[in-house]
């Protein structure tokens, strides 16, 4: 009997190409580049200010990296099942209808990959001033977008290469200065241990309201979803990329944040955005900023080049499916989606030229939250509505694992929604215009369909 995903799955009617060159260690190190972008290096200042206790905040690192881990092994689970490019517009698809998958491949395909782009192309412009001061952000920030483009339309073996040495650099770099921290730092008088104080801390509203900020430094563990298509033996592949993924960043984050916490007074670190620059300065002196900002520029050009990687993948896989967008499907002889990586490049510049990109992504914020969560949902919907469905993986821990990260992505909604409502029903907005696209899109399926 066909399965009812297998008759919602969308069909593929465009001409993009199925190669599967992709190994398990480049999928790894493209959701590695992913996740760790600037948060990690910003977020800490704003953290003490409020919770000014070493041992809650690590806490608060471990809460929000087991979160994200629970919603690694949910997305494993729909990865394997469903081993196709597109990441959540592929998985909400399958699991309830087109329309729904439709709508977040829309906010990913437009601005959901665009702005961050062009924030962290502008960070980067911002902290290569450590480096040399005289050159303009916004000209550096546009020239790395573009470079990185270009790495990228040279051919997924390239893609593939210049991923996998960025991330190793960064990660050899972020190991250098957790152990330079530990070796050269002068010990603060703080303790890690548990206090009668910190549960205090841990059970305030300071506590709740940072969760959200960590777990959007977390983002981006379910990247190599987004090219599952490329990926050789997905069905084991995926998993063991997800989930190694994320297991390497929790390590990576608490570490940093121990040595930022160890190295540095909380007073110097309070309200700071560029706390990383500021523990650098008390690691290695006055020219520790030059460092920790060539540091983060590194860092920067590997999180960009995931984006810019997974992006089109997403218009990639709606191009398959839409006759409206056939032409974003397109790809070159080795698999690389051209269209959709230019028209997500036009986008980004512009977002970096009208410095709009902060405001678009505060908006669409709630629109991505919502799909992740509607995504591991679908993994507890699947389990009642296809129990026969072939599982390569099974979620571990199932069903504790999936509550977890859907309670603490419940969480972060309502909090956006009674912080932010204008911004969050502004992203609700942008993600509904893709049901005009949707049913214009379905009705021109079906004049195509009809016999001339």
């Amino acid at each position: 009997m066909t399965s009812a995903a297998s008759i919602r799955a969308p069909s593929s009617m465009g001409s993009g190409l199925d190669i599967r060159t992709v190994s398990t260690v480049t999928a790894t190190a493209l959701a590695v580049a992913d996740m760790i972008g600037i948060g990690v290096f910003t977020s800490l200042g704003f953290q003490v200010a409020s919770i000014p206790s070493a041992f809650s905040v690590l806490l608060l690192w471990i809460v929000g990296g087991v979160a994200a881990l629970c919603g690694a092994l949910a997305y494993a689970e729909l990865a394997a099942a469903f081993p196709r490019s597109g990441g959540e517009y592929n998985f909400l698809s399958r699991i309830y209808h087109p329309a729904v998958g439709f709508l977040a491949g829309w906010i990913s395909a437009t601005v959901g990959f665009s702005a961050p782009i062009a924030l962290a192309a502008m960070a980067f412009g911002v902290y290569f001033k450590a480096i040399s001061p005289d050159i303009p952000p916004l000209f550096l920030g546009l020239a790395v977008v573009w470079i990185v483009t270009a790495v990228h339309l040279s051919g997924i073996k390239h893609s593939s290469k210049f991923q996998n040495i960025s991330t190793l650099i960064k990660g050899a770099l972020i190991v250098a200065l957790i152990i330079a921290g530990l070796a050269y730092g002068t010990p603060q008088p703080i303790s890690f241990a548990p206090s009668a104080d910190d549960w205090t801390y841990v059970a305030s509203a300071p506590f709740a309201v940072s969760l959200v900020f960590v777990m959007y430094a977390y983002s981006g563990w379910n990247a190599a979803t987004y090219i599952a298509g490329e990926i050789r033996e997905p069905s084991v592949s995926l998993p063991r990329s997800i989930v190694a993924a994320t297991l390497i960043v929790i390590a990576g984050y608490v570490a940093l944040n121990a040595v930022f916490l160890y190295t540095t007074p909380i007073s110097a670190m309070a309200g700071q955005l560029d706390v990383a620059l500021v523990a650098g300065k008390h690691i290695f002196g006055e020219f520790g900023g030059r460092i920790v900002g060539g540091l983060i520029c590194i860092g920067l050009i590997s999180s960009i080049s995931a984006m810019t990687w997974i992006g089109p993948r997403v218009t990639m896989a709606m191009g398959k499916d839409h006759a409206l967008l056939r032409a974003l499907s397109y790809t070159t002889s080795d698999g690389v989606p051209k269209t959709a990586i230019l028209l997500q490049l036009g986008i980004v510049t512009v977002l970096l030229m009208t410095q709009s990109f902060e405001a678009v992504l505060d908006t669409i914020q709630f629109s991505l939250t919502l799909c992740s969560f509607l995504a591991v949902l679908g993994v507890i919907v699947l389990r009642w509505t296809e129990p026969d469905l072939p599982r390569p993986y099974r979620t571990w821990g199932y069903p504790v694992t999936p509550f977890i990260f859907l309670g603490v992505t419940a969480f972060m909604m309502y909090y956006l929604v009674v912080e932010r409502p204008l911004q969050s029903l502004a992203g609700l907005a942008i993600m509904l215009t893709g049901l005009a696209v949707y049913a214009f899109s379905q009705r021109r399926s079906l004049v195509d369909a009809r016999p001339q």
